[in-house]
């Protein structure tokens, strides 16, 4: 990186912070601290809740997941028009007419505080989980960049997002957001557009599209349904409708945003917002994925992305058979280069024999590739048994560093950074206000002055800021993040969702019956996650169903055995 890259990540970094922090001093009480001042128009919900969700994560690990496993990823978000609706028609009203600080504070008037209670600690569980992972992401990238420990960056990273959520709360969260998220998505558009560019001169984007609908990477809706596959439409229209229910209606990093809402219909229409322009803004990401995916194919691509882990098994007793296999690697990519350019020409002539042959022999390249290249990542794990070697999360930020020129890459850091802070200060203010609001004025000092709330408010800010950079510390990921972090999701939503359905539309159940209806949800879903195959998108249904089930049943024995 130049002095220039330097010069815009920081440049932009801190301008955000410190007009986030200034722009927002002087809460006065924990509900404006935790809440705002209830003046938030419906386009900045909308933005705010996007920007809340949109992670480091979506932006360092979604090309990547389009470059393996192309666009079928989309699918996941096709149930979130119809959630948005229902969360709309359904939870906002009742959320207003209450005017809880939480989603959570509505339980215990429906049900009691032991149920109040297990469902802040579900999301507390959640999202403290969900902050480690997403401050691990920017971490990772900025660790590999400077060679720095991920504990270094980590704690940069966390110190420069506790300076403006604690000074100015879920007001500075929602103000920054709106800058985060532009810089974001122009940031992300400009690098999809510096990845054509870099294609051959001889390359349309017709032919571009084209190649890589021929290899398999514009995937976006499987019709068949297999509830062992993770994306296709039926998975994401029903298992993600669940999902998104329980992620936008009763995740409180969520709930939070449009709660500060002017109104019901700013609050409704920001929900709508996010509905409508969630698809397509996953879809161009994806799509740049897709053209570093083309790109790559003219462009000799690194036999393992995690160029720094490479060349330190490079320095071990590896290192000639990792040299070995690089060369392998890079006589297989002439080959397959001119199966390429053949297939170039056989699309741009309309022969479709020949398209069928030469699409049959660059796949049959790409099976080759991954073969040496799971040579290459085994090769690693045998000189660096801890080492992780799914190298997907490091595919689109090799291409930025590699690739595009000088200022650009800085412009791309900062967006996954700032897109980092912005997520990861969603999610502290949604851990501190569950916290605050719960289980500490709720259940542990219930007398205290404004000021003291406040202040506590504060103070767990910071707890789970720390907590945060703790998991990313100690976090070591098998899957690609963008999967893992819905994985985590899955693994507790549909149970707070069955609750909630529960708490709205079965009125004759109690407490005590959905209580444990919902202890015994979360084990069945933890045992499907541990014990066997089915796709995680499914455990939102799973859990959901065992709560409203299991608690108009137990509610009946109840009554049955007390008449």
């Amino acid at each position: 990186m130049s002095l220039l890259d330097w010069i815009v990540l920081f440049g932009s970094i801190l301008a955000i912070v410190s007009y986030g922090a200034w722009k927002t001093r002087g809460n006065k009480t924990m509900e404006s601290y935790l809440k705002g001042d209830g003046t938030l128009k419906w386009w900045m919900i909308g933005i705010s809740i996007m920007a809340t969700q949109a992670s480091a994560i979506t932006f360092l690990s979604t090309p990547g997941q389009a470059i393996e496993d192309g666009m079928r990823f989309l699918q996941f978000y096709f149930g979130l028009p119809l959630a948005m609706i229902i969360i709309s028609v359904t939870f906002v009203p009742i959320y207003y007419k209450l005017n809880v600080l939480t989603a959570y504070e509505y339980l215990e008037s429906r049900f009691d505080l032991k149920t109040r209670s297990l469902t802040a600690g579900l999301f507390l569980l959640l999202r403290g989980l969900s902050a480690g992972i997403t401050i691990f992401a920017p971490s990772l990238v900025l660790s590999t960049i400077l060679g720095w420990s991920v504990t270094a960056t980590t704690l940069l990273i966390g110190a420069m997002v506790i300076i403006y959520s604690v000074s100015g709360g879920s007001r500075a969260v929602s103000l920054t957001q709106r800058m985060q998220l532009s810089v974001v998505m122009g940031g992300m558009i400009l690098a999809g557009i510096l990845a054509f560019t870099l294609l051959p001169d001889h390359i349309s984007f017709k032919d571009t599209v084209n190649l890589a609908g021929e290899l398999g990477k514009l995937n976006l809706v499987d019709l068949e349904f297999n509830p062992n596959e993770r994306y296709n439409i039926w998975s994401g229209l029903i298992a993600g409708t669940f999902l998104f229910l329980s992620y936008f209606g009763t995740d409180q990093s969520q709930v939070g945003r449009y709660l500060g809402g002017k109104s019901i219909a700013e609050s409704r229409l920001g929900l709508i917002f996010n509905g409508l322009l969630k698809i397509p803004m996953q879809f161009v990401i994806l799509f740049i994925g897709v053209l570093v995916f083309v790109f790559y194919l003219f462009n000799q691509p690194p036999v393992f992305h995690n160029q720094v882990l490479k060349n330190r098994v490079v320095e071990t007793a590896q290192g000639d058979n990792l040299r070995a296999l690089e060369h392998e690697y890079d006589q297989l990519y002439v080959e397959k280069r001119a199966a390429v350019d053949q297939l170039v020409r056989a699309i741009q002539a309309e022969d479709e024999p020949a398209i069928k042959t030469s699409r049959e022999a660059v796949l049959s390249f790409g099976l080759k590739e991954k073969s040496i290249r799971d040579s290459v990542k085994a090769t690693i794990k045998e000189a660096i048994p801890l080492a992780k070697t799914q190298d997907r999360d490091y595919i689109f930020l090799n291409f930025v560093l590699s690739n595009l020129p000088h200022g650009i890459i800085g412009l791309l850091l900062a967006v996954m950074f700032l897109a980092a802070m912005s997520s990861m200060a969603g999610e502290l203010s949604a851990l501190s206000s569950t916290t605050a609001s719960d289980i500490y004025r709720r259940s542990i000092n219930k007398n205290a002055s404004p000021e003291h709330y406040l202040n506590a408010s504060r103070g767990f800010t910071i707890m789970w800021a720390l907590l945060a950079m703790v998991f990313a510390m100690l976090a070591s990921f098998a899957e690609n993040l963008i999967q893992f972090v819905n994985i985590v999701g899955s693994l507790f939503y549909g149970t707070i969702l069955g609750i909630f359905l529960t708490a709205f539309y079965v009125k004759r159940v109690q407490g005590t019956a959905v209580f444990w209806s919902a202890l015994l949800a979360e084990a069945v879903v933890l045992y499907c996650y541990f014990f066997t195959d089915l796709a995680f998108l499914l455990y939102n249904i799973v859990g959901c169903v065992i709560v409203v089930v299991g608690a108009l049943l137990l509610q009946s024995f109840i009554r049955t055995k007390s008449s």
